[in-house]
């Protein structure tokens, strides 16, 4: 039997097996992030790191995990954009950072679209499991942002300097097996295994040997913290001044405009929802 602890879009479900999830609950936006979201998001984080149990597995329901920023809630506020998209990143900052400070693994499972700062939110999992028709696309440039969420610090450190740039820069996309060879994820699995896969290797690793899990843990990230915090504050400094200019603004309408319209083959990206890719 699982409890149910906080609420939408954002909840927390305590297994019996020291498993804490952690699951973005909001499918019909493709769980993508305005301010309330999150503000939940940062709020659930904290709460989970406070009584992690064994383990904590990160989620999502419905067939996206994250399709990054709401471009909906960011378009249209004209001179507020970038005080809007601060406290945006700046609350999804604090759970990417409490994440990454969690004393036990954490396991992330990744399903369909994952876009903008919903890479980042993947990629502070300690083992990372991708859905084979998971979609991983950075989108910053198309819309004249720079990255949050701690994208432009993972990347380099997962996959190497060179494939980060081709990553952030052209905009490529890569599927969940493509991310696996790519050192970006963890493993790739079947569809319709991610969940039980993500659950069983959360579950094994709250069984386990915890003490030296943590210690075997704070080794590994020795010393990165405050090199990630320090980084997430310029990185919100960044995409919050890029937000007011005139490019970003006008990048940002036309693409919710494009996104509005319906198109013969299909959609551009072919894995975003339309609103959300920042």
């Amino acid at each position: 039997m699982t409890l149910p602890v906080s609420t939408e879009p954002v909840r927390i479900v305590r297994h019996p097996d020291r498993v804490v999830e952690l699951r973005l609950d909001d499918p019909g936006r493709g769980n993508a992030l305005d301010l309330r979201t999150a503000e939940a998001l940062r709020d659930a984080s904290r709460e989970a790191a406070a009584d992690p149990g064994g383990a904590v597995l990160l989620r999502s329901a419905g067939g996206s995990f994250c399709v990054g920023g709401d471009l909906r809630a960011f378009a249209g506020r004209g001179a507020e954009t970038g005080t809007y998209v601060r406290a945006v990143a700046d609350a999804a900052h604090a759970a990417i950072q409490a994440l990454y400070d969690l004393p036990v693994p954490l396991v992330t499972a990744v399903p369909g679209a994952t876009a903008g700062g919903g890479v980042g939110l993947a990629l502070v999992g300690d083992v990372v499991l991708a859905a084979r028709s998971a979609r991983f696309r950075l989108a910053y440039t198309a819309i004249g942002l720079t990255p949050d969420c701690g994208a432009s610090w993972f990347l380099p450190r997962l996959v190497g300097p060179r494939r980060a740039a081709e990553l952030i820069l052209t905009d490529r996309v890569l599927t969940g097996d493509d991310a696996e060879r790519w050192g970006l994820v963890s493993r790739s699995v079947d569809d319709g295994r991610l969940d039980a896969a993500a659950h069983e290797t959360a579950s094994a690793l709250a069984a386990g040997a915890g003490d030296a899990l943590r210690a075997a843990k704070s080794l590994l990230r020795a010393g990165d913290g405050d090199g990630l915090r320090r980084h997430l504050t310029e990185e919100a400094r960044s995409i919050a001044a890029l937000a007011d200019g005139p490019q970003a603004q006008r990048l940002m309408a036309e693409f919710l405009a494009a996104r509005g319209r319906p198109k013969a083959g299909g959609d551009r990206t072919g894995t975003l929802a339309p609103e959300s890719v920042s």
